[in-house]
């Protein structure tokens, strides 16, 4: 999100919580969330593709709101009929912007037309329902669903495979395919969609999703102070937030605008401009970059520019998780924690509880907590079980931000990291309670892993922050020695 998108988006919440009739806020935040799908996608060089991607994301959110339904639950009501209708006639009239003057348009560029976009619509409304007819056994389609939903993911997180689906695309629209990159996919957010998808995909499996409306679930998964940035919130949690939003009576919590939360709301607002916005861009001057590596001449130097890019990283992500809660506090949502003074914490295990939280914990639930207990019943020594299980989620974690060999071997890094941390604290967990005892010498070791951490992470962050090739020869300059 630019400046400008949160000043509006701020306005806007004032607007909302201060004169919108309680009855209509879901719907109001639901619609507005849907053009700030369309008005936050970033423009791409593929004809009509920054308008395809959003409407694809809302597709995808009917098709799966549909799938993750209580099996019990009857044929559409009201209200989901009325969303259906509503979400239609938001695109149809999203698209119908390409007739207003450029500084006008709520789209990146200019949409397609009316009439090509309303039989797209019908189109894929066709193939959802022949495909939920081909596939009968409800299981089966959830399965479908979340292989579908991670192979797209590889796909366009992995560099070759998004540059050659570009150049697909591109010779559908008659482009130059030799110029198909894998920034031509840009797609708004996917990363934090794709995750709550899977999450309401495996939480229907498991019989513990909430039924939600169509409203609701869309809402939940383009809640649009989240979309750009996270956090990734849970569906069950949400949903009692957007629900306190409905008719309440006299109940004093259907009134948003009252002067704690608007002071709430602005100080979170304001704490994250300012870490984003004048720390995090100041520190982005100085950061490490492909760019600065080479030019440090000595090692002293290169950690200078690896502090200034550990830094700018925490203030940019936590500045814009302070602004996401901020707005989401205006607007009557208490979004969770992503942060918690990660660079405090002494040992990585703490690290990984107070660094993009959200992110973590969704890592805990569906990769490492299954896979360690389907280890365990295999009959897994529980050293080789864990190890394994952590491996595995810090390279989905990993992997997440991009598929490429620096993630993979950040991943990698914090794995191992993690692991010869329990290794150690599994043996010195007596000696380290006897250190209650001695106040001075536990506040000494504290600081000293408080340290340690810190240098562990931040030297993890050469492989974030540069190519593979470019990392390996400053990760050793950094320790003086030459490649």
């Amino acid at each position: 999100m630019q400046l400008s998108h949160i000043v509006i988006f701020a306005a806007g919440g004032l607007i909302f919580a201060g004169f919108c009739p309680s009855r209509l806020r879901g719907w109001l935040l639901m619609a507005a969330s849907v053009v700030a799908l369309y008005w936050l996608q970033p423009t791409l060089t593929i004809f009509y593709l920054d308008f395809a991607l959003p409407t694809i994301t809302l597709t995808l959110a009917v098709a799966l709101w549909w799938l993750t339904r209580p099996p019990e639950t009857p044929a559409l009501d009201g209200d989901d009929r009325l969303a259906l209708a509503l979400l239609a006639g938001l695109v149809l009239a999203l698209s119908a912007t390409r007739y207003l003057a450029p500084e006008l348009r709520p789209t990146a560029s200019r949409a397609p037309d009316v009439p090509p976009v309303a039989l797209a619509l019908l189109l894929l409304g066709l193939a959802g329902w022949l495909i939920s007819r081909a596939i009968r056994a409800r299981h089966g389609r959830l399965t479908a669903a979340l292989i579908a939903l991670v192979g797209l993911f590889i796909i366009l997180k992995t560099p070759p495979l998004a540059s050659g689906l570009a150049a697909a695309l591109r010779g559908l629209t008659g482009q130059n395919q030799a110029l198909a990159a894998p920034l031509d996919l840009e797609w708004l957010g996917f990363s934090y969609i794709a995750f709550r998808f899977i999450h309401t995909v495996r939480e229907r499996q498991m019989g513990k999703l909430p039924a939600l409306s169509l409203r609701e679930y869309v809402t939940y998964i383009i809640f649009f102070p989240a979309i750009t940035a996270g956090p990734i919130d849970r569906a069950e949690r949400f949903i009692k937030d957007d629900r306190a939003l409905l008719p309440a009576g006299e109940n004093p919590a259907a009134r948003l605008l009252t002067a704690p939360r608007l002071a709430e709301a602005g100080g979170r607002i304001g704490m994250g401009l300012f870490k984003k916005f004048v720390i995090a861009d100041s520190l982005a001057l100085l950061a490490l970059s492909a760019a600065n590596a080479g030019q440090a001449q000595s090692a002293g130097a290169l950690w200078l520019l690896l502090y200034a890019y550990a830094f700018r990283l925490f203030f940019d992500f936590s500045g814009y998780t302070d602004i996401a809660i901020g707005l989401g506090i205006l607007l009557g949502f208490k979004l969770p924690e992503n942060f918690d003074r990660p660079y405090l914490k002494n040992n990585l295990a703490a690290f990984w509880q107070s660094w993009h939280i959200t992110l973590s914990n969704w890592a805990r639930f569906y990769v490492f907590s299954p896979l360690s207990r389907a280890l365990l019943k295999r009959k897994v020594k529980a050293q080789s079980a864990v190890f394994i299980a952590q491996m595995a989620t810090m390279l989905i974690i990993g992997l997440w931000h991009g598929v490429s060999g620096g993630f993979i071997v950040w991943g990698i890094w914090h794995g191992l990291g993690l692991f010869v941390h329990k290794w150690w604290s599994d043996r010195t967990r007596k000696w380290y309670l006897s250190l209650n005892q001695k106040p001075r010498l536990k506040t000494a070791w504290t600081a000293a892993g408080v340290f340690i951490t810190f240098q562990f992470v931040t030297l993890g962050w050469v492989w974030f922050a540069l190519p593979l090739e470019s990392a390996w020869p400053v990760f050793w300059k950094l320790f003086g020695m030459t490649p």
